[in-house]
């Protein structure tokens, strides 16, 4: 397993990017001539000829569907630019040529560089839009993708030999795929089965048509049958390319999302603006400190604020040398890297304790370099509202005047630099802008403290912390707390007051059954929660019912193109170690699906920071309209907003050139390199060039001229797609995790 950090282009401007793009690939987009005037590295178009402009925007045609609607949902997680289309909005925009195409500065314009259909003709009789579409697509090279379409001739594919429920199916890349745009996955897609009550997944398994040019990137074997069907494939026809789609799917399901890249990649040539990768980094809070105990007699955890006062014993749950032994051993086997949020007060309070001895920290002195470190604060106190543990839920105490009493900045202030400075005499590699807070406190929480601390953000400046942790089940958007920026972290259902397989068990049963079935009922109270039918089994429980559905979720959120960090407590790499389950099977499930050019991108804390906020700002950018990108021929260029880095996928071999000399451009991931890009020191533009090679021309604008006067590429009327169902789990997905 690799790492991988992006280290983005710091600047502002007009962005050129220069591309010498090589003959295409079975799956790409023909690729085009330089214009007059090329950017470094392009070959001159011939003398007196225009090759059109191509703008790097898609359009996304939907039918209000769950397909269309997933391919839009990783276009804007991506950053890539899209124009929707919604049929069945009244006063929509009419798709004719005028909407499609026009002249800039005397240049034929396409405006879009691929276009998504929710399937091959969703168009009503008689109407002129797709006729519209196939004469755009036809002269300007752009491919369409058919995002969910019933297997016809139209597509290329003959009726079909399987129409049906397809949950649990595991289907497989093809050569082709593999060799095309699906080259990052190492052949098997599992389709999901998350309830056996509810159909989550429907498609129809076709061979290709005779005489059709049909090419399967992912087939299926056809049930009852002989031989494979496609799932996904080209079609090419007439001058046009369509990626035909033929099984139904929503945004969250594994199976979209382990092809939406290619869906993506195969559209845009891998000459796009956005870029998507594969995340996964795991916080390990409490380190040095000890977890308390839950009582699955009181079912609550003494020493902490959900028992009440003098209730039960404290028995608290804390790593030894053994367990760190086996974090470094297992981080090495898994090519993985920890992040371990330590509180220095736990180790000198257990000296103190111990007569000066605390083989814990001596273990981890001598492995600090194997892990990452993050300030959790010195003694892990709760630093928002003074809390008022005389009842439960606790409350916020009260100033004379009736004002929330506050943890002081000084406070705050001691907890931070304490813990910096415990970190320096074990000799850390900390990074001092980098602080999570004990359970995220100081944050607003509800509904006890719906504002922050007032104190936080002036003790954080004062600090210089520039990134701070926060809980995305509360917050999961980046925020500004003062000067700092919020990491928002994906808690994973791992309790931090169990230690041991029946401590996670029993607690879970308490907080998911409902009172009938012996539990809080809390699952009752809670509207986005689901109880469970009945209690988990003590032995059984863990291993088959929250481990799968922990490792589900957090495969949801390294398949979404999600940086934001999960976190679990030291006590869950204690006793029974009952993490490490989870931890696997998320990284050895992904290995098992995504070939070595796409590893797990494991960034830490400030980071996955920095990548949130370049994100915020190229979307409010592109939200706003203000955003210009275009092709012309193997020149693009990226207008956007001063101080606003855009974010861009490119060929491989893409380099930069710079005010001396080249570099190159992005990271490789998945076959393409893509990263943050913006002027180089003395520029007022960024130039990127690919490793010459033969360039296969585009149509001229004299060609598109002529095709247009002769009404080239007029169709012969098409009947209107058959409607293809979608099936309860995807009109409304079942969910990754029926508790939470």
């Amino acid at each position: 397993m690799k790492r991988i950090r992006r280290h983005g282009v710091l600047g502002a401007g007009v962005l050129v990017l220069a591309l010498g793009l090589p003959a295409a690939p079975a799956f790409g987009l023909p690729a085009a001539a330089s214009s007059g005037s090329p950017a470094a590295g392009a070959p001159a178009a011939a003398a007196g000829e225009q090759v059109p402009r191509i703008d790097l925007r898609v359009l996304v045609v939907s039918d209000g569907g769950p397909a269309t609607a997933a391919i839009a949902a990783e276009l804007s997680a991506a950053g890539t630019p899209f124009t929707l289309v919604d049929l069945t909005r009244a006063g929509r925009q009419v798709i004719d040529a005028a909407f499609l195409a026009d002249t800039v500065d005397g240049r034929p314009r396409a405006k879009y560089q691929a276009v998504v259909l929710p399937n091959d003709n969703p168009f009503p009789a008689g109407s002129g839009e797709l006729a519209a579409l196939v004469r755009y697509e036809t002269l300007y090279a752009v491919p369409q993708v058919n995002a969910y379409t019933y297997a016809r001739p139209q597509v290329g594919l003959q009726v079909p030999a399987y129409s049906g429920s397809v949950d649990g199916l595991r289907a497989e890349v093809t050569a082709a795929g593999r060799g095309g745009p699906f080259g990052y996955l190492e052949g098997e897609v599992p389709f999901e089965n998350n309830s056996p009550t509810v159909g989550e997944s429907y498609a129809f398994l076709a061979k290709p048509a005779p005489g059709a040019d049909f090419t399967a990137y992912v087939e299926a074997p056809i049930p009852g049958g002989t031989g494979t069907g496609s799932l996904v494939g080209e079609y090419r026809h007439d001058g046009r390319r369509e990626l035909v789609v033929t099984f139904a799917y929503n945004q969250y399901q594994q199976q979209f999302r382990l092809l939406a890249r290619g869906i993506v990649d195969w559209m845009t040539q891998n000459v796009r603006l956005g870029a998507a990768r594969n995340y996964f980094s795991v916080h390990i809070d409490d380190v040095f400190a000890a977890d308390d105990r839950w009582d699955s007699r009181l079912n609550c955890t003494p020493g902490d604020v959900d028992c009440p006062p003098g209730q039960g014993q404290p028995n608290p749950i804390r790593m030894t040398p053994d367990d760190v032994q086996h974090a470094a051993d297992w981080s090495k086997s898994r090519g993985f890297t920890l992040d371990l949020a330590y509180n220095g007060g736990g180790s000198v309070e257990h000296r103190e304790n111990n007569n000066g001895a605390d083989p814990l920290a001596d273990s981890f002195g001598a492995k600090r370099d194997e892990f990452r470190w993050v300030n959790h604060t010195y003694d892990h106190p709760y630093l928002g509202c003074e809390q008022d543990i005389s009842s439960v839920p606790w409350k916020c105490a009260k100033n004379p005047d009736g004002s929330v009493k506050y943890v002081s900045q000084a406070e705050i202030s001691r907890q931070i630099a304490d813990n910096r400075q415990w970190a320096a005499t074990q000799q850390l590699p900390v990074f001092n802008d980098e602080l999570v807070t004990g359970e995220h406190s100081g944050l607003k929480i509800s509904p006890q403290q719906p504002e922050d601390n007032p104190n936080l953000a002036l003790a954080l400046a004062a600090n210089g912390i520039g990134w701070l942790g926060s809980d995305s089940s509360r917050e999961p958007q980046q925020r500004l707390v003062g000067q700092a920026r919020t990491v928002s972290r994906h808690p994973i259902n791992i309790f931090y007051n169990a230690g041991r397989v029946a401590e996670q068990v029993d607690e879970y049963n308490w907080i998911y059954t409902s009172r009938a079935q012996g539990g809080s009922g809390l699952c009752e109270d809670l509207p986005s929660t689901t109880c469970l039918p009945g209690p988990l089994d003590a032995a059984t429980g863990y291993a088959q019912h929250i481990v799968p559905q922990e490792i589900s979720t957090a495969m949801s959120h390294v398949l979404g193109n999600d940086p934001r960090p999960h976190f679990i407590h030291q006590s869950n790499l204690a006793e029974d170690r009952i993490a490490y389950p989870v931890l696997d099977g998320t990284i050895q499930g992904y290995d098992a699906l995504y070939t070595a050019s796409a590893p797990l991108v494991n960034l830490r804390m400030r980071d996955i920071g920095a990548e949130l906020r370049d994100r915020a700002a190229w979307t409010a950018a592109l939200d706003a309209g203000q955003v210009t990108a275009y092709r012309i021929g193997s020149a693009v260029t990226v207008q956007a907003p001063a101080g606003v880095r855009a974010t861009a996928t490119m060929p491989d071999g893409t380099r930069r050139v710079l005010t001396s000399g080249t570099d190159t451009f992005g990271q490789a991931y998945a076959g393409t390199v893509s990263g943050w890009v913006a002027p180089d020191t003395a520029q007022s533009e960024v130039t990127l060039a690919l490793t010459p090679a033969e360039v296969p021309p585009l149509a001229t604008a004299k060609d598109i001229a002529k095709g247009i006067a002769k009404g080239r590429a007029t169709p012969a009327p098409q009947q209107t797609a058959p409607r293809a169902p979608v099936p309860p789990g995807v009109a409304r997905p079942v969910p990754y995790r029926s508790q939470r």
